[in-house]
């Protein structure tokens, strides 16, 4: 039996939700949910151990919410404030009607994170090879699916029809099927590829993020009300990632790793260093929270490519950009 997909879950949850009754916002302190925990969202550590929220007078709480089913869930419930998740969960609950849409405020991320990794680590790596394999796939509607087959119809290959795809596992799992035999390739976040690297399980012969081009591909997200009632803690939130996105722009993998280690403590400092040097080198961390249109564009194009959207959504129905705008006056 396939698993529901995203769409349909939030249908759900946005049914469920006018029952639910998160706590009240505190002035100042505002509660993150992120969809995963990952190096790819090394900006929002730096924020966060740089003192950046704190220096705006915000006290910022931040938990793991694994899946975008269950970040949103948390959102739409009133459990957390802000969503750190992909900017395609915005549309799915504006699809769904939602009476107070999710706003995209401001983007952390402006490519895919992910990575191709081959069981086999010899020889040259094609995209062709990928034909007729077992390739260990992401959830149905999600971005790094939607993302990854993108990438492989570009090189000529039917996710559906060339290769034996698998969705019916966890995301939360994913790294730990391919790691006990399932599949011949899978798609990993970092720093799950360089670990398996590191340990001889596979090899990193391709990347999504530089294959499927820009796109506002993880974002910081409110309700509409929420954001209405807490417009100034919004403004302070995003000027301090913008200050977090500049200093990361403006120093090394080394330093970078050494400041977001406290989040990865089982995992090896080297192994942290490499994957932020993967995601520097291929411009994945955006250098401001500003989300263009030439980015929402190539989201909805991906999504159309997947069959998950319903209808084009203009960008200004479901992003705010005037907080983003004013933190690159505020950091000139």
């Amino acid at each position: 039996m396939k698993k529901p997909r995203i769409a349909a879950l939030l249908a759900a949850v946005l049914a469920a939700a006018v029952l639910l009754s998160g706590c009240g916002a505190k002035d100042g302190h505002i509660k993150i949910g992120e969809v995963t925990r990952s190096v790819f969202y090394a900006p929002q550590y730096v924020a966060l151990e740089k003192g950046f929220f704190k220096d705006e007078g915000l006290d910022v709480e931040l938990q793991t919410t694994p899946g975008g089913d269950k970040t949103m869930t948390a959102l739409l419930s009133g459990q957390i404030n802000v969503a750190l998740v992909g900017a395609e969960t915005s549309i799915y609950v504006y699809q769904q009607g939602a009476e107070d849409p999710v706003i995209d405020f401001a983007g952390l991320t402006q490519t895919d994170g992910t990575f191709l990794v081959a069981r086999d680590s010899s020889g040259e790596f094609d995209w062709s090879q990928l034909k007729e394999s077992t390739f260990l796939g992401q959830r149905k509607g999600g971005m790094p699916q939607m993302a990854g087959e993108f990438t492989l119809k570009k090189h000529g290959i039917d996710p559906h029809q060339d290769l034996n795809l698998i969705q019916n596992i966890d995301f939360a799992n994913i790294t730990a099927a391919f790691a006990s035999g399932t599949g011949e390739y899978v798609q990993l976040f970092e720093p799950q590829a360089s670990i398996f690297e590191k340990e001889g399980k596979g090899r990193v012969v391709a990347s999504f993020g530089t294959e499927s081009g820009k796109l506002p591909y993880t974002v910081f997200m409110a309700k509409q009300s929420y954001i209405k009632d807490n417009n100034a803690d919004i403004q302070k939130f995003t000027n301090a990632l913008q200050k977090a996105q500049t200093w990361v722009q403006e120093h090394s993998p080394e330093e970078i790793a050494q400041t977001i280690a406290p989040y990865f403590k089982d995992t090896d400092l080297d192994i942290i260093t490499s994957s932020v040097k993967r995601y520097k080198e291929q411009g994945t961390y955006a250098q401001s929270p500003a989300i263009t249109e030439e980015q929402w564009t190539n989201l909805q194009s991906i999504m159309e490519s997947a069959g998950e959207l319903k209808e084009k959504v203009d960008m200004k129905t479901l992003v705010d950009p005037a907080f983003a705008e004013k933190a690159a006056e505020n950091g000139k």
